[in-house]
């Protein structure tokens, strides 16, 4: 099996997006331009969280972090869709297509776990304020940074373990612009409804469980808030609905893809653009966008 897999299949056939060269000219253009803002946007959040003293705090620690996953997931998959608008034959090798898979599921486990860690510091500095400082130093920061690279690696890596031996014979046409292990797995010539639900089970479990934890947040911080003042409450509603709006976003796609029972293939691949190009790019505009910290600190920076 193995000298097979080696042997036949040195590459994949990506189809891409659309067929015509009109749209592909058109998404050229416009995913470029996406890309660009996204790399810069994500960039620009981590050199003025680090260059500025006043936002040396635990939150914005938590989202220089998320700036630099979404700076790297936005580059697994991006630049491989832009390049190949140009092409008439799109193909991406097998070693290129694993590492497309690592990488997406990698950064992707990372900021799940990653978007949790920043519920519990907004639940900490709301709903126990008084302890914040002691609960949320230095050390816990970095562990739960250090947590979600863990969670997301060892995620990644029993994903790739799955698929990698695989008999891959032909066809060998992938739907889509990127490599991904739904796609992937169906181009195998052996049984693997059970490797299938293996899968499903570990994706579904890790998106599941950390969505169910930051409902569980965000619920518990509007509840205390409610509590003590109505003013309250709907200022700690507009602080989460930025970060709740940045959880849907992210989890919806993951969810879909992973669990939903039926594939419509263009549904996968406007959620697989979503979660790719879109997500990576709204993190930053909504983070800092409506923070006024952020806010005064490019101010600033440009005096």
């Amino acid at each position: 099996m193995e000298e097979v897999n080696q042997s036949v299949v040195f590459e994949f056939i990506i189809l891409g997006l659309c067929d015509s060269w009109v749209l592909q000219a058109f998404f050229l253009v416009i995913f470029s331009s996406l890309y660009l803002i996204t790399i810069l946007g994500n960039i620009f959040t981590v050199v003025i969280i680090i260059t500025d003293l006043h936002l040396h705090s635990p939150m914005y620690f938590l989202l220089a972090n998320l700036s630099f996953i979404d700076f790297c997931l936005s580059s697994v998959t991006t630049p491989k869709m832009i390049t190949d608008f140009l092409k008439e034959s799109k193909t991406i090798s097998f070693e290129g297509c694993m590492c497309q898979i690592f990488f997406g599921h990698f950064f992707g486990g990372g900021e799940m776990v990653l978007l949790v860690s920043m519920a519990y510091d907004h639940y900490v500095a709301i709903c126990k304020p008084l302890h914040y400082s002691s609960i949320m130093n230095r050390h816990v920061c970095v562990g739960l940074v250090m947590t979600s690279w863990i969670i997301g690696f060892v995620h990644s890596i029993s994903q790739l373990v799955l698929i990698i031996k695989l008999p891959f014979c032909g066809p060998r046409e992938l739907d889509s612009f990127f490599c991904d292990i739904p796609l992937v797995i169906k181009l195998a010539c052996t049984d693997t409804y059970i490797l299938e639900m293996l899968i499903k089970a570990d994706s579904g479990a890790l998106a599941i469980i950390c969505f169910i934890l930051l409902l569980i947040s965000y619920s518990h911080i509007l509840f205390t808030v409610c509590l003590h003042s109505k003013d309250g409450a709907s200022k700690a509603l507009s602080t989460c609905t930025a970060h709740i709006t940045v959880v849907v976003l992210f989890f919806g796609p993951c969810i879909f893809i992973y669990l939903w029972p039926v594939s419509i293939t263009w549904v996968d691949k406007f959620l697989a653009v979503f979660y790719a190009v879109i997500t990576p790019l709204l993190n930053p505009v909504i983070y800092t966008l409506r923070n006024k910290e952020i806010k005064n600190a490019m101010k600033r920076l440009l005096c």
